[in-house]
């Protein structure tokens, strides 16, 4: 697939200019080898949709410093979460590994389909639905050789801060490769106490919090320290933003601004079908745009200092998310389009994420490509970025992102992209499992009855012209590849609920 312009490219341009970036990361142009083992900021953003950022077309949401690094490294127009959940997907990018092959396929703490068959079968409880989920293991196994592994087997300081989320005691971040660990453990927010604000939940471990501290601050912060702590590196700081996930809050000052913003745009709340839900339509949220800019301007603190530390020369900054945006349940606070649908759902607004790598000497700042890529990539195309041997066995399902990220070539040589989600999402998705060979995008759900959906996403971006039927041959095909992955990493199916007839 062809690397595209579109319409990002005024956008970059203009995102560069206004940032009054002349720094042109540049010091060995066309570099496939780094001349030494580049420091990695990796920045994982929670919940946070495609178009939940200006250099992608919002015109509600404010992410100037986001906008500064598209604008310095290369956007992924086609950049992919593992899954439309937050843990399977932080497990692929940990692991380098398919969460189908994982048996990590769920958020952790989402119902097992053995335990619904057992409370069916105790008479304890009913399960109205007519699928049993698959089972799925609920923590990221310790056998797998985590990038933060790998790396400290080249010599690295690692550091995480911020939502951890991938098992509970004994499968923390200390555990899986970290040396340091701020704030993360086994809960899926920032749950209790005063949430984002001071007091910061008990739950979190090394981290204090006083009246006036917000958490994307105070994380951003902890990722500065590190960084100057070890800038003589190399480094992997690894920073998950809590933000922009539920509970809905934001500083006080930053809800006034887009509360006036709204009124001055003439922005209203409006919803349209996405059955079983109502599905948000308009980017018009002031506390959810609260949210967004205050991560941005955590972004900015981390970015900064690498620039202060004289350290952005020499490290490979990636930038994504773990799900789609929240449109379609807790709140609903922001709209993907013109994608479909959002978090907990198989089409492109669960999975399609705003995705940026800065490979200083190997990216062309400003550039873009419509390669499709996803969360296992980023394990190889770190090791190569650190100059460590590759793991082929360990990341199975990643591709080194080094040839689309020199500009040397236009595809990354594997034959289709797949998400298997066996699950009822909380947002109203079911149970289903998509592929995506070239600009088609077939899925498959598993309840009964329900037919299979072929889209053409070059045409149909939006998903809302079903080509199975027109396209038999087409559909045929991908529905073998996608039987023929779910045989080859055994993943596991849900099944009949009994109860249903």
């Amino acid at each position: 697939m062809p690397r595209r312009t579109l319409n990002l490219v005024p956008a970059l341009l203009l995102a560069f200019a206004l940032t009054g970036c002349s720094k042109l990361y540049v010091s060995k142009p066309g570099a496939i080898e780094p001349a030494e083992p580049m420091n990695v900021v990796f920045i994982l953003v929670d919940d946070y949709g495609w178009k939940d950022v200006s250099y992608n077309g919002s015109t509600f949401y404010e992410t100037p410093n986001i906008d500064k690094l598209a604008a310095t490294g290369m956007a992924f127009t086609d950049g992919y979460a593992a899954c439309p959940v937050c843990s399977p997907t932080r497990a692929a990018i940990m692991s380098g590994k398919d969460p189908g092959r994982l048996k990590t396929t769920d958020f952790f703490g989402g119902p097992q389909g053995s335990g619904v068959l057992k409370r069916i079968e105790s008479g304890k409880g009913r399960w109205n639905r007519p699928l049993i989920p698959a089972d799925y293991i609920p923590q990221l196994p310790l056998e797998e050789v985590t990038i933060a592994e790998a790396l400290k087997e080249e010599g690295y300081k690692t550091f995480f801060a911020g939502k951890w989320h991938l098992g509970d005691t004994g499968f923390g971040p200390l555990e899986q490769g970290f040396d340091i660990n701020v704030a993360g453990h086994r809960g899926g927010g920032p749950y209790g106490g005063g949430k984002y604000f001071h007091p910061f939940p008990k739950e979190m471990p090394n981290i204090t919090s006083k009246p006036g501290d917000h958490l994307p601050t105070r994380l951003a912060e902890e990722t500065r320290k590190f960084i100057t702590e070890n800038k003589e590196g190399p480094f992997l700081a690894y920073l998950s933003f809590y933000s922009v996930h539920t509970p809905l809050m934001g500083r006080e000052d930053l809800v006034a601004y887009y509360q006036k913003k709204r009124e001055r745009m003439g922005l209203e709340d409006k919803f349209g079908k996405e059955p079983p839900r109502n599905v948000r339509q308009t980017q018009a949220h002031a506390v959810y745009a609260a949210m967004i800019h205050a991560m941005d301007e955590a972004v900015g603190k981390v970015l900064d200092t690498l620039e202060e530390q004289g350290l952005a020369d020499n490290t490979l900054v990636v930038f994504t998310g773990d799900n789609g945006g929240l449109s379609t349940s807790e709140g609903s606070p922001t709209s993907n389009l013109p994608l479909r649908a959002g978090k907990g759902w198989l089409y492109e607004g669960g999975i399609r994420e705003p995705t940026i790598v800065r490979w200083p000497g190997l990216t062309k700042p400003g550039s873009i490509s419509g390669v499709p890529v996803t969360s296992a990539d980023y394990y190889p195309t770190v090791l190569a970025a650190a100059k460590a041997d590759e793991k082929p066995e360990q990341h199975l399902d990643g591709v080194s992102l080094v040839p689309v990220l020199s500009g040397r070539a236009n595809e990354l040589g594997r034959d289709a992209l797949y998400w298997h989600y066996p699950h009822y999402g909380n947002q109203g998705g079911t149970p289903g499992t998509a592929i995506r060979v070239g600009d088609y995008k077939l899925i498959k759900w598993y309840t009964p009855g329900k037919e299979l959906e072929l889209y053409n996403l070059k045409d149909d971006i939006g998903e809302q012209n079903n080509l199975a039927k027109a396209e038999p041959e087409i559909t045929k095909k991908l529905v073998v590849m996608l039987e023929a992955h779910l045989e080859e990493t055994e993943s596991r199916l849900p099944t009949l609920n009994p109860n249903t007839k």
